[in-house]
């Protein structure tokens, strides 16, 4: 996979290079401190989670752009989060070759630390789909007056244990993924958008994934209000029961000054009786999964300076059924040059 993605970012150099392009250069660097109760996995408190990103993106002659970015996902691991050489004659269609972010809702293609004021994923997109979702293949965006939309062709996920775990950047069966987002602005700060995807997931090409998404986005001077839900069903084999992973979050977040204080509620239900831990261990099913969770995230952001971000956050976990100490406080520096 990731030699795949080597050869991808490398065709988008090359194409690039004889073109005399203009470019700019930028990145982002982010660490953090957890501490946790006694069932977390942080019981400790620990400094973890540095990330670090770099952006190369610029034009080439007139109507051609091109995007290269790399991103350290953890102190140990380098991943291309972008690949992709586009052609942009205008505003209204783009056509972007290589590897993107899916354009499945708001927050997967702006989930960097300076983005986002959340320090944690919220609980629905950590488990709906991998973290930073990417795809191979063409994608097509634009803006027509009050309407966005993106659409993509691409080799789409794998079936693995969880739909967290199903990245994946070469294609496992002879079709492909499709799927896309609209979006409706309401007015200049208010916008409402629809997201949808569809693909085979399983080597023998027989079983889809589906996946419907809507969020609605209200960025005003004083207050920032944020929703996304996701609904995401898988085919499984007979006899096991369809799988299915639904849940949501609400964000909403004050600016007095330099300060933001936020609070956000974030459910999962997650139930599938053919995956879970074990799958595909001597092509056996696995031991299934059933996840009802939510979380309170409340927390404060605090722009030191342009570039700079300091955020803390408390998580208030919630499990159906358990009584877990697993409660986190977490504090995150986020620094854009």
């Amino acid at each position: 996979m990731r030699s795949r993605a080597l050869s991808v970012a490398f065709a988008v150099v090359l194409v690039a290079l004889p073109l005399r392009p203009q470019f700019r250069l930028s990145g982002y660097l982010s660490a953090q401190y957890e501490k946790g109760g006694r069932d977390s996995d942080a019981a400790a408190g620990t400094f973890a989670i540095a990330r670090a990103g770099l952006l190369l993106s610029g034009k080439a002659e007139t109507v051609i752009d091109y995007a290269l970015e790399v991103r350290f996902k953890s102190e140990d691991r380098l991943e291309i989060e972008e690949a992709w050489v586009g052609v942009s004659p205008t505003e209204a269609f783009h056509l972007k070759l290589g590897l993107y972010l899916v354009p499945f809702g708001k927050y997967n293609t702006a989930n960097r630390p300076h983005q986002t004021l959340f320090i944690k994923p919220p609980l629905s997109l950590e488990q709906g789909y991998p973290a930073s979702w990417r795809d191979i293949g063409v994608l097509a965006d634009g803006s027509i007056g009050f309407f966005r939309y993106a659409a993509y062709l691409g080799n789409g996920l794998r079936e693995e244990a969880s739909l967290k775990d199903s990245q994946q950047f070469r294609d496992n069966n002879g079709h492909k993924s499709f799927g896309g987002r609209v979006g409706i602005l309401l007015s200049r700060t208010l916008e409402f958008g629809l997201s949808y995807c569809r693909g085979s997931y399983d080597d023998a090409d027989e079983r889809t994934h589906e996946s419907r998404g809507l969020d609605l986005s209200w960025d005003a001077d004083a207050f920032l209000i944020l929703y996304e839900y996701v609904d995401v069903g898988l085919e499984n084999p007979s006899p096991y029961s369809p799988g299915r992973e639904k849940g949501h979050f609400g964000l909403l977040a004050l600016r007095i000054g330099e300060l933001s204080p936020f609070v956000g509620y974030q459910t999962l239900d997650y139930e599938d009786s053919y995956h879970g831990p074990g799958f595909g261990v001597l092509s056996r099913p696995g031991e299934g999964q059933s996840s009802h969770l939510s979380r309170w995230a409340i927390g404060l952001s605090y722009l030191a300076s342009s570039g700079l971000r300091f955020k803390i956050e408390y998580d208030l976990n919630r499990e159906e059924g358990m009584a877990l100490k697993n409660n986190s406080l977490i504090a995150q520096a986020a620094f854009q040059f």
